[in-house]
C-alpha cells in the first residue's frame, strides 16, 4: 500500500518562508512524477509544482508560483520538497502532494495517490 505523508504546513506572515515535505513509501520513487496541488475554500484543486519522474530533473511551476516556489526530490529518502517564499495571503489553502506513474503531469486524473493535505495559512 503506497502511503504519501505531508509536514510543514503552518501559520505564517506574508512575506515568510515555509517547506513543505512528503514522503512516500511502498514503491521505486524516482519513476514517479510527484505534483504538489493545493486548494483553497471555494476554489478547485490546482496544480502548483511537479517534478517529472525519470526526467533528469525537469520540472513544472504554474505561474501563481513561479519563481516563489521550489520543488525538489530526493530520491533516496523518498520525499518531495515544496520550498515556499514570498509567500502571500492567497497562497492559503490546503496543500496535497500526490504521485503518478504514467500520464501527463498536467492531468490531476493521472495521480493515483494523495496525502492527506497539510494546512497552509498566510496571515496579511
Amino acid at each position: 500500500q503506497v502511503q504519501l505523508v505531508e509536514s510543514g504546513g503552518g501559520l505564517v506572515q506574508a512575506g515568510g518562508s515555509l517547506r513543505l515535505s512528503c514522503a512516500a513509501s511502498g514503491r521505486t520513487f524516482s519513476i514517479y512524477t510527484m505534483a504538489w496541488f493545493r486548494q483553497a475554500p471555494g476554489k478547485e484543486r490546482e496544480l502548483i509544482a511537479a517534478a517529472i519522474g525519470s526526467s533528469n530533473g525537469r520540472t513544472y511551476y504554474a505561474d501563481s508560483v513561479k519563481a516563489r516556489f521550489t520543488i525538489s526530490r530526493d530520491n533516496a529518502k523518498n520525499t518531495v520538497y515544496l520550498q515556499m517564499s514570498s509567500l502571500k495571503p492567497e497562497d492559503t489553502a490546503i496543500y496535497y502532494c500526490a504521485q503518478s506513474y504514467s500520464g501527463p503531469y498536467y492531468d490531476v486524473r493521472v495521480y493515483d495517490t494523495w496525502g492527506q493535505g497539510t494546512q497552509v495559512t498566510v496571515s496579511s
